[in-house]
């Protein structure tokens, strides 16, 4: 049992988490000894869903990190725990496992209803090979910051009945590149905090970014990589510096932009070339061997959230899956990551996701299709989506190019309206959340299926032991907010 500090105490005294505790006493119960689950059948029943609101709409800062340290608790005693992926991807990396392509889902909007309806899926098909991830621009405007997610994810699993490591990723932890150019220290130092507030809240999976800085202008590819190798390097030994005793975060690099040129084998043989060759020099700075990347993300045709024409329907992408399958195969074969990662595939047409593990993809990231069947559906209110779609109009027509039409305005930046009306669209009437979760369900299901990943759970426990981390009590999870940055890849 772990001491309880007086700041807890006092925290759990305050009148509205008293109130917040009452409402789900015979469920779960919270003593001197620690958090109780004293009915399940009552807790799937009623209280994950008042915890899961009051971790995000909580009156004040205590009641919220107390919501979100009982779901965290919670989880830990029934099975749904922060993981690392690393070593199943390690795994994959040696030619044990393959055959799947991991899908990595972007929850933007309705996080809980999207939660349940992605683990009911995952419940249903025995999915274990699963993330679900946030990137740096994400976070900021859909107004979710790195615990919340955590325990919103954590509330969504526990709710639906699925167990497992629980695999949550930052996605994009990307460096901005005018930012950098203009001062480089601070942007660094951006991007550090917020892996230290992911970590702190149990982001076990991290993808640096830093393929912003690779510059086409140098006359050679090492030139080219440098900057993106060297500073993957040294995020990678800050990371090993604040990963938990017994985790070793699945870290993933990437060699180009997505939207730009297809990357080419020998892009990706300069970038973990140099990679390899600066973490060395990490390593003997930090007088031990760090363990370097799981995976590699690539380009291949995509761009994230597809390309919009004027109407407002999607452009048929090609992607170049001999590419994808020879990167996969290099980053297999000579560096043993997991393979390459395919970002920006949410939109793509249903036929193409059966290719993906033909051609040994190791992950593919999954976002604006999700946000697109919300918009879109006929659960959302007419009167609510006119009032984000006013919203758009009336905040970001600075952002609009020449000649676009609405359509295509407007799919570009909706986007940005999911944090400014996340209690609306969390206080939806429930059939209308129901519809929209069916309906997403249906879809995580088909992409499960596609990509290969039902029954693998217990290929996933075969590997992948999550670590039993009790925390004392809900000042345990405070650790300061890192900046937002909306405008960089998702």
């Amino acid at each position: 049992m772990l001491a309880r500090s007086e700041a807890d105490r006092v925290v759990l005294e305050q009148p509205a988490v008293q109130a917040l505790l009452a409402s789900v006493r015979g469920a779960v119960a919270v003593t001197d000894d620690g958090v109780s689950v004293e009915n399940e059948d009552r807790l799937r029943r009623e209280a994950l869903d008042r915890l899961a609101w009051a971790a995000v709409f909580g009156d004040d800062a205590d009641v919220r990190d107390t919501a979100r340290w009982l779901i965290g608790e919670i989880g830990r005693q029934l099975g749904v725990r922060p993981a690392s992926i690393d070593a199943f991807y390690r795994a994959r990396g040696r030619g044990e496992i393959g055959g799947f392509t991991v899908p990595a889902i972007n929850v933007r909007a309705m996080a809980y209803d999207t939660g349940r309806a992605l683990f009911a899926a995952a419940r249903r098909l025995d999915v274990g090979a699963l993330i679900v991830e946030i990137a740096r621009s994400e976070i900021g405007y859909t107004d979710q910051r790195p615990a919340e997610y955590v325990a919103v994810m954590t509330a969504a699993a526990l709710r639906e009945g699925w167990t497992g490591p629980l695999f949550v990723q930052g996605d994009h932890f990307q460096i901005n590149a005018k930012k950098y150019t203009s001062d480089p220290g601070a942007e660094a130092k951006a991007v550090r905090n917020l892996i230290r507030e992911a970590i702190h809240a149990g982001f076990y999976n991290i993808d640096v970014d830093t393929s912003t800085l690779v510059d086409e202008s140098q006359p050679d590819l090492d030139a080219q990589q440098r900057l993106n190798y060297t500073l993957s390097a040294q995020f990678t030994r800050f990371i090993r510096h604040l990963e938990p005793e017994g985790v070793t975060v699945s870290i993933g690099g990437e060699i180009g932009e997505v939207g730009g040129h297809n990357s080419t084998p020998e892009e990706l043989r300069a970038y973990m070339t140099g990679y390899l060759r600066a973490l060395a020099e990490e390593s003997a700075k930090e007088g031990r061997e760090l363990p370097g990347l799981s995976k590699i993300s690539v380009q291949t045709g995509t761009t994230h959230g597809g390309v919009v024409l004027p109407d407002g329907s999607i452009a048929q992408v090609k992607i170049d899956f001999d590419t994808l399958a020879v990167l996969s195969r290099i980053a297999r074969e000579e560096y043993g990551l997991a393979g390459a990662v395919q970002h920006g595939a949410s939109t793509l047409p249903d036929e193409a996701f059966d290719k993906f593990p033909q051609v040994e993809t190791a992950e593919i990231h999954l976002a604006t299709g999700f946000q697109n069947l919300l918009f879109e559906h006929p659960a959302l209110p007419t009167e609510l989506r006119a009032r984000m779609y006013d919203y758009c109009l009336a905040t970001f027509g600075d952002e609009r190019k020449p000649g676009e039409t609405d359509e295509q305005f407007l799919y570009k930046v909706r986007k940005k309206t999911l944090g400014v009306f996340k209690r609306d669209l969390w206080s939806l009437p429930e059939p209308n959340r129901a519809a929209l979760r069916e309906a997403l369900e249906a879809k995580f299901a088909f992409l499960m299926e596609r990509l290969r990943v039902a029954h693998t759970r217990e290929l996933v426990a075969r590997y992948v032991a999550a670590p039993d981390r009790p925390r004392p009590g809900p000042t345990a999870l405070r650790v300061a907010a890192a900046a937002d940055d909306w405008e960089l890849s998702d």
